[in-house]
């Protein structure tokens, strides 16, 4: 079963995953995203300070722009 990290804020995301049968965790700090797979975020602030501080080695994703089943279908495809 992959795990993936999701933003506390997309909460329509972290539900499609959870029906599709992904463990699911919900990035409230950095430390969280430690052993994921993927990892799903808003994009907002992403990168503010110039700053990329590495906390995962799995795949992320941008949220912004997409829908629930479109971000499921890029967690899927980074998965394979």
């Amino acid at each position: 079963m992959s795990r993936i990290g999701v933003e506390e804020s997309l909460q329509n995301v972290v539900q499609a995953l959870r029906e599709k049968g992904h463990d699911v965790v919900e990035l409230k700090q950095e430390s969280d995203a430690q052993n994921c797979d993927c990892c799903v975020l808003t994009g907002l602030d992403s990168n503010v300070m110039g700053i990329a501080n590495v906390v995962t080695q799995g795949s992320v994703i941008e949220a912004n722009g997409l829908s629930a089943d479109e971000v499921c279908q890029q967690v899927e495809s980074k998965l394979q």
